[in-house]
């Protein structure tokens, strides 16, 4: 049996590695099927009112073009592209994602898929899912007797 001397300083995870491990996890990685085609999982932030859920995302630089919505049973799914870095430059540092990327939400909630609104301004997508007549608190008046 041997002894191993230890070292903390190869134990520490420098300033810079943190840093970059921060960037990175930003935009959630995954390998999507085995021959490793990778797309970034798109940050949003959804919050629901009475009669709607709503969906935020941040795409800076995409035209409304660029991003495709679909809704299946009870499945949201965005996807895009943002645009590839230049090639003919010398980069000092590359921390903006480029590259494919996907959400896919699970709602369990009934929306009327019909009346599905996107809007997108100023590097914002934002989707408004009206939720389904049926799901709505109603309100019962008391009459007097």
């Amino acid at each position: 049996m041997s002894l191993i001397r230890w070292t903390p300083d190869r134990e520490m995870t420098s300033l810079r590695e943190a840093m970059n491990r921060l960037l990175e996890d930003s935009f959630v990685m995954s390998d999507l099927d085995w021959g490793g085609t990778r797309e970034a999982r798109l940050p949003v932030d959804v919050y629901t009112t009475p009669d709607e859920i709503v969906v935020v995302a941040a795409v800076p630089g995409l035209e409304p073009e660029d991003v495709a919505i679909t809704f299946e049973g009870d499945t949201l799914t965005i996807r895009g592209q943002f645009p590839e870095r230049l090639e003919n430059v010398n980069y000092v540092m590359a921390e903006r994602f480029h590259g494919s990327f996907v959400r896919t939400l699970q709602l369990n909630v009934p929306v009327e898929a019909d009346k599905i609104e996107a809007t997108f301004e100023n590097g914002v997508l934002k989707l408004v899912l009206p939720k389904a007549e049926a799901i709505k608190p109603r309100v019962i008046k008391v009459k007097a007797g």
